[in-house]
């Protein structure tokens, strides 16, 4: 069942040319519109299915520093100011809070990985707060874990998935840009070895630069213009539950269970780390690259094998000319399965920690397809053998909250500005020209 999104009205008139087209209006796509159009660009962003339908609403919604990967901290330090900053700007409500997160746990080695963290973090002005048992517990009462301790990061927050992309695309279109849904783009027009426009079901857009923001599907569109872009997807589960009398605050990350407190008085819960593998032709394709990735994580993996990824979805086979109905076409909307395993373990471990959430039920539950690099760090780059093609693509599980600060990059690489952060982690040639990837840091 799809995670549930806010809907954006189409653009009036189909346009034959523009300044920038955008591929994929998930929240690194639909930020990118945004920061565009503020630079006073001509922005099209066009959509196989409708704004943050597929893993930009299917997210915890959490918007934080704590444990991110030390590549990736420049740029969420920005967008956790972008996100302050983008109620007011826009106009809209995106769900901002900037309520603090709370992680408490059993185990020494969380512990000790989140001190170790914090110390490097200090280098960056980030504030990670070490908990000892009582102050866990102070911050989680109710709670019946004893708890050997926890991390606060009281400068993090928390974002609401379903209206986020929608409202940075509703503003930019206030503000002129064009928004089409229900319109895939099949490929790219190339002239003279560089981009001259895009190929969508209604026709070519004249452009010379391309953002593809596309998610899990973003390494089939490449491979179409022989591009080799190693991606791996994960599916992953989330649930929404029913109003209840709330007992948690705020986010709370425990090794049961991570949830969101929302405004109703429902929450948003998963488990942490947990996903299912249904590899296709490019699961295969890339396996070797992402074999460490794998060895470390495979006991919170599941591995559903069939036939169905390697005919339909962005594991598939498959050519296709840009005249003909194209893969992205076939599947409007990519919705995976829930795990009901998984739903379920959730819910009994939030209700075993919190007797007041004994009658917690869930509302609504889904999965989402979460497109992963062999480093878990993103691909915010320029493509060197096709110039003015723009990747955004490979966020691993933390796209949502870093996406205005991945917005901004896009938009500074496509339009030759000083780029906001250093794109050199992000740059795509690391992962074909035989660099030595780091391992995936702190998730």
């Amino acid at each position: 069942m799809p995670a549930p999104i806010r809907y954006v009205q189409d653009s009036a008139y189909f346009p034959d040319s523009a300044d920038v087209v955008i591929i994929g209006a998930g929240i690194a796509g639909s930020a990118a519109t945004w920061e565009l159009t503020r630079k006073g660009l001509k922005v099209v962003l066009v959509e196989k299915g409708l704004v943050g339908c597929e893993q930009s609403s299917r997210n915890w919604g959490w918007c934080r520093q704590q444990n991110r990967d030390e590549r990736e901290l420049p740029l969420i330090i920005h967008a956790l100011q972008r996100w302050g900053e983008l109620g007011d700007e826009t106009g809209e409500e995106l769900g901002f809070r900037r309520s603090g997160l709370v992680y408490a746990t059993g185990n020494e080695s969380d512990i000790a990985a989140w001190e170790k963290w914090g110390q490097m973090a200090k280098q960056y002005g980030v504030r990670s707060d070490i908990l000892n048992a009582e102050q866990a517990k102070a911050m989680t009462p109710g709670s019946t874990s004893r708890w050997l301790g926890g991390v606060s990061s009281p400068t993090d927050g928390h974002a609401e998935p379903r209206l986020a992309s929608a409202g940075l695309v509703i503003a930019a279109q206030r503000h002129g840009a064009q928004v089409f849904q229900q319109c895939a783009v099949r490929g790219l027009d190339i002239s003279a070895g560089a981009v001259s426009g895009v190929w969508t079901e209604r026709g070519l857009i004249k452009t010379t630069r391309v953002i593809c923001a596309a998610g899990a599907w973003t390494s089939m569109f490449c491979r179409r213009h022989g591009i080799d872009l190693p991606l791996g997807n994960v599916i992953g589960t989330a649930f929404r539950t029913y109003p209840i009398e709330q007992a948690i605050a705020l986010p709370l990350y425990t090794p049961g269970f991570a949830c969101r407190p929302q405004i109703d008085g429902s929450y948003t819960v998963s488990v942490s780390g947990r996903g299912r593998l249904e590899p296709g032709a490019q699961g295969i394709r890339y396996a070797r690259q992402f074999m460490d990735t794998f060895r470390s994580r495979r006991k919170n993996l599941k591995f559903r094998p069939g036939i169905r990824p390697f005919l339909r979805g962005p594991e598939a086979f498959g050519r296709w000319e840009f005249d003909q109905l194209s893969p992205f076409e076939r599947v409007r909307i990519m919705d995976p399965d829930a795990d009901q395993a998984i739903v379920q373990e959730g819910l009994m471990a939030m209700r075993k920690e919190y007797p007041a959430l004994a009658n917690l039920r869930v509302a609504q539950s889904w999965g989402g397809m979460i497109d992963s690099t062999p480093d878990a760090i993103p691909v915010i780059s320029a493509v060197p053998k096709l110039p003015g093609l723009i990747l955004s693509a490979g966020y691993s599980a933390h796209g949502f909250g870093i996406g205005p600060g991945a917005g901004r990059l896009a938009a500074d690489l496509a339009t030759g500005d000083t780029p906001i952060v250093d794109p050199t982690p992000y740059r795509y040639s690391r992962l074909v020209d035989g660099s030595d990837l780091a391992a995936p840091g702190m998730m």
